[in-house]
């Protein structure tokens, strides 16, 4: 009698942790559910003129071959503006060339002038790598510039800035703000 109420003691038991256990999934997949991220199934509404996937611009300008790539761009004829995500662009001139990158930017339809923001890194056929948060380029005077604090590196050399002005066409750079440079020994 005993192992017979012992063992009915073991099936509730067994039924109640399962029937516990089915409730806690149950629950945790409405919770999950309700509070997932939703995906659009239409475009994207963003008051755009135009929207494009995979975006691809190139331009000789001034004897400098260009070639802008992006995840996604939109139009917005009024402003002469075309917001970018996911931007690569490749500067090629006759002796080097540079890949600037960044997660978003703006391109002014007028001038051809370009900033990219976020997570930017510019590198160049020399092996020089630049770091920042914002990068802006104006053709016209063939000018990249940031006012946003600034990494530089090559060849175990750092220098960290907190502004920086290249000016192509005079082959000046500046680099402003609190500046240091740090040098691997032993490099030549």
């Amino acid at each position: 009698m005993k192992s017979r109420k012992s063992a009915k003691r073991i099936e509730r038991a067994i039924l109640g942790t399962v029937a516990i256990f089915v409730v806690l999934v149950v629950g945790t997949l409405v919770v999950r559910s309700r509070l997932a991220r939703v995906e659009p199934l239409g475009p994207e509404v963003t008051g755009a003129d135009l929207q494009i996937k995979q975006a691809e611009i190139e331009e000789v300008t001034q004897g400098v071959r260009w070639r802008l790539k992006a995840d996604q761009a939109l139009l917005y004829e009024a402003e002469g503006l075309t917001r970018l995500r996911k931007v690569a662009v490749s500067v090629f001139e006759r002796d080097r060339s540079w890949t600037i990158v960044g997660d978003e930017g703006d391109l002014y339809q007028a001038s051809r002038n370009v900033e990219i923001r976020n997570n930017v890194v510019l590198t160049s056929s020399d092996g020089l790598r630049l770091e920042t948060s914002v990068i802006r380029w104006q053709g016209q005077e063939r000018r990249i510039w940031t006012d946003a604090p600034v990494r530089l590196s090559r060849q175990g050399a750092v220098v960290d800035g907190t502004a920086l002005d290249v000016r192509m066409g005079d082959e000046v750079t500046t680099l402003r703000g609190r500046v240091r440079a740090t040098f691997a020994r032993g490099r030549p």
